[in-house]
């Protein structure tokens, strides 16, 4: 590494950890004041929710903070004259954006990294502490189809792994033929196992005079391979928190029962590939900016990048949550604006460069 490169992320990652740390405070302290008085007097549990929030607004802030930390640095250098002394010194301007590239690069892969984790259920962490629902975990009613059954849990405990008064309907030719009862259900293995279980088998030929059911009884069962608890309560609760690795595992699980996947695929889709809308921002910013302060407005250059970078953020943010509402096919309302923004900026950046 030379002396430049170590000079340039000096310098981006202190004005990026200021920024970050400066987003995260305004973001969290916001909205600790605006929910304080539903937070449980808990001192215990006030911290947790100050965290939890803190990460959250992680997945935001860290985005947008690797963008105005990039503009910061670049108007430190313009008005220290500090471009001029390294085009002085022969650096070209990929020798200057590389780092910075780098950087963001890094920061949003471990953004994404920490989204495999069980991190990436903060705001629901956040909720049910505001709701006084934190030490509870218990779902009820949830009803799922997994190939050709039906099942139905009454009681769903995610935590503890376990689920009670468990149903399952056996489906053949739009008939019903089979019915399993178990009092309990455990996950094991990457199982569900279901204890004191009565089978009730209806008969194939059905005779008014002789036909009965066939009823037998079974310590233990297995059922809804792949089904793990935390995808259970998401999928069929209809909520839109996941870790990315539970998201992959339940778009898998989904498609095998030709169960509706686009709002799986809007999550999968906002974790992984929207938080790279940042490195065309970085582009244009960096193309459009003037190596002399003498005739740069520095004013207009940080509005313009500053509302831009919004705009663009906002942009993106609206077509995640249409898409999660099953509104738009996240493939074009997702992917395709961000092919476009990337090919768009890219033609600009280059233009700019031989203007």
């Amino acid at each position: 590494m030379n002396t430049l490169t170590k000079y340039l992320l000096e310098k981006y990652l202190k004005n990026f950890i200021i920024v970050l740390v400066s987003l995260e405070i305004f973001f969290v302290g916001i909205d600790y004041l605006q929910n304080f008085k539903n937070i449980p007097a808990s001192a215990n549990l006030q911290l947790l929710y100050i965290l939890y929030n803190g990460f959250f607004t992680l997945t935001l802030a860290l985005p947008l903070s690797i963008i105005f930390a990039w503009v910061v640095t670049l108007v430190i250098f313009v008005k220290n004259n500090e471009f001029v002394a390294f085009n002085a010194l022969g650096a070209s301007r990929r020798d200057i954006l590389f780092p910075i590239l780098f950087s963001a690069l890094t920061l949003i892969f471990t953004l994404i990294a920490l989204q495999t984790t069980p991190l990436a259920y903060s705001y629901d962490q956040k909720k049910k502490i505001l709701d006084n629902e934190y030490f509870s975990s218990t779902k009820s009613d949830i009803f799922l189809k997994y190939d050709g059954y039906f099942v139905y849990f009454k009681k769903l405990l995610p935590l503890e792994q376990i689920a009670e008064d468990v149903h399952v309907f056996k489906i053949k030719d739009e008939q019903l033929v089979e019915t399993l009862i178990a009092k309990t259900a455990k996950f094991k293995d990457n199982k569900w196992e279901i204890y004191d279980v009565k089978v009730i088998k209806k008969p194939e030929v059905i005779d008014v005079k002789d036909s009965k059911l066939d009823i037998t009884y079974a310590d233990t069962l297995t059922i809804l391979d792949g089904f793990k608890p935390k995808i259970l309560d998401n999928v069929y609760e209809n909520k839109s928190e996941y870790s990315l690795f539970d998201a992959i595992s339940a778009l898998i699980l989904l498609n095998k029962q030709d169960v509706n996947t686009q709002k799986i695929r809007s999550i999968i889709y906002n974790q992984i590939f929207i938080p790279f809308f940042i490195f065309p921002i970085i582009l244009l910013i960096y193309a459009y900016t003037s190596l002399n302060s003498r005739f740069f407005n520095l004013g207009k250059f940080i509005s313009f990048s500053v509302f831009g970078t919004l705009i663009i953020w906002g942009l993106f943010f609206m077509l995640y949550k249409l898409t999660n509402s099953g509104t738009i096919v996240p493939e074009l309302a997702i992917l395709l604006p961000l092919i476009i923004w990337f090919v768009v900026s890219i033609y600009f950046y280059f233009k700019k460069l031989r203007a």
